[in-house]
């Protein structure tokens, strides 16, 4: 991982394989963003010219390599775009520093050591340079086997030195290593979505999250399915039975001697999607080993909550399993038994993500925690209604609901806040069981959320994350965002736990 320093050197005699400056848009024309100011100098105060010869801007994510002059260490100046100028006495916002970062650091790749001379205000903007760099240095190489010089020159940045912060302040120092720890489990995110499903199955999985409890000192507990089947988990059993891969329930805690609250987060975890017998066709399932991305994103956020010490508790449940067409697989029509107890008729096999939530949120729910999240890469109806960069969130709590969006855009994740309509309840009815699961077409997404609310303990908090679009990205990178899994919501839910922590929330 992209190692993160804070530096008072000049921008001019710092040593590195590049010092990357910022651009923007201005009233008439680029001008060059503050913190570039030894550079300029470098230019004979004609840098936002030669920039602007060059083609660019200043609009956001553009990217303008040009050789360095006499009076820079670094042979190598890098323009990138921050967009718009802010108005007079404003700073540039956080999300553009976060971004101009991820393409700058996308864009040195190979190199191991680049200064960044960006706008910084306070340690809240050197947080989140330092985040955006991480963020998008990141490469997953793993199944890469040529060790040759075109591997070297596509490895991540090494260093990241960020230029005027304060290294010896403690705000800027707490800032860039909390931004260092998030940005790592983003990372640890991505990687578990980007690990293809003949090596990620629930088994192994499950053997990540316990090696990662030896590591952090987490509490680490899994159901195999002889446990499962003891405990009398039918949502999770019956979506795995048709995979050669049995179903896991692991529990992973983090615990902190003077935490007042208790959240629980709650994570889908389906290493392979098939649809099983009702299978999804060509051009829908060669992504599907991203259908586990919700608990990849509660591993992750479990494991920065304890390098943070947060003084709150979080418990992540990873509903574990592979969802497969054969002899012995769920067939429409079948009625399981939930772990609640209740009975559900499968009307459609490849609506399995809600089977396995709904018997952790059950199993969360005996906690009695003060909250409860889910996330999951639920319901193509989600991305239908937002596109592929939002997620969607709803609650059985129109505070808790608000405050998570806000938690959301706060921490540079596109969120929407979005309704459980009770009149689209009744089209879950089934003639046969308690509920099926399945609705009416129209509102899929809406109709998911009703499902899983059903299993949570009355009178607990409750909201859902449908991150189903911006889980994996499929197009070309943008800002801090890589091709392939995003380890989307993971910065959300350390938000949330730290203002749980702070005692912000209820």
């Amino acid at each position: 991982m992209t190692a993160l320093t804070l530096s008072t050197s000049s921008a001019a005699t710092l040593r590195a394989d590049a010092v990357v400056i910022g651009v923007a848009k201005g009233p008439k024309g680029l001008v060059v963003a503050p913190g570039a100011d030894a550079v300029d100098q470098a230019f004979d105060g004609k840098l936002a010219a030669v920039v602007e010869t060059l083609g660019a801007s200043g609009g956001e994510g553009e990217v303008t390599k040009l050789p360095a002059p006499a009076g820079l260490k670094a042979p190598v100046v890098l323009a990138v775009g921050l967009g718009d100028l802010p108005a007079e006495g404003d700073g540039f916002e956080e999300e553009a520093l976060r971004r101009a970062a991820g393409v700058a650091a996308r864009a040195l790749a190979g190199s191991k050591k680049a200064a960044f001379a960006l706008p910084v205000e306070d340690a809240e903007s050197a947080a989140a340079i330092g985040e955006g760099a991480v963020l998008g240095a990141y490469a997953f190489t793993t199944y890469r086997g040529a060790k040759d010089d075109k591997a070297a020159k596509s490895a991540p940045l090494a260093e990241a030195a960020i230029l005027g912060g304060k290294p010896r302040d403690k705000a800027f120092k707490a800032a860039v290593e909390r931004a260092a720890a998030v940005a790592g489990e983003v990372n640890r995110a991505r990687d578990l979505v980007n690990i293809p499903s003949n090596d990620l199955n629930p088994k192994t999985f499950a053997a990540q999250a316990q090696a990662a409890g030896k590591e952090f000192g987490l509490k680490v507990e899994v159901l195999d399915e002889k446990a499962l089947a003891k405990g009398a988990f039918g949502g999770l059993l019956g979506v795995g039975q048709g995979s050669a891969n049995p179903p896991r329930l692991v529990r992973i805690a983090y615990t902190h001697p003077k935490a007042a609250k208790t959240l629980a987060l709650v994570g889908k975890g389906i290493t392979y999607d098939s649809g099983g017998i009702s299978l999804k066709p060509a051009g829908h399932n060669e992504t599907m080993k991203c259908d586990m991305a919700g608990a990849a994103a509660v591993f992750g956020a479990v494991v920065a909550v304890a390098k943070l010490g947060l003084e709150v508790n979080v418990t992540g449940w990873l509903a574990l399993a592979e969802n497969m067409p054969s002899g012995n697989a769920t067939r429409p029509g079948d009625v399981l038994k939930m772990y609640s107890g209740r009975t559900v008729e499968v009307l459609n096999t490849d609506a399995e993500g809600r089977l396995v939530l709904a018997d952790a949120l059950t199993r969360a729910s005996e906690e009695n925690p003060d909250a409860i999240v889910d996330v999951a890469t639920l319901t193509g109806a989600m991305v239908l209604a937002l596109g592929d960069r939002t997620f969607g969130v709803m609650a059985n709590d129109d505070a808790f609901r608000t405050a998570l969006y806000e938690i959301a855009e706060e921490v540079g994740e596109q969120a929407w806040p979005m309704p459980l309509p009770a009149e689209l309840r009744k089209t879950m009815d089934s003639p046969v069981a308690d509920m099926a699961n399945m609705g009416v077409r129209n509102g899929g997404g809406l109709i998911a959320g009703l499902f899983l609310q059903e299993f949570v303990g009355d009178g607990i908090t409750w909201a859902h994350l449908d991150i189903a679009g911006p889980a994996f990205h499929e197009s070309a990178p943008y800002g801090y965002t890589p091709k392939g899994g995003t380890g989307s919501s993971v910065r959300t839910l350390v938000r949330l736990a730290e203002r749980t922590a702070a005692g912000d929330l209820g």
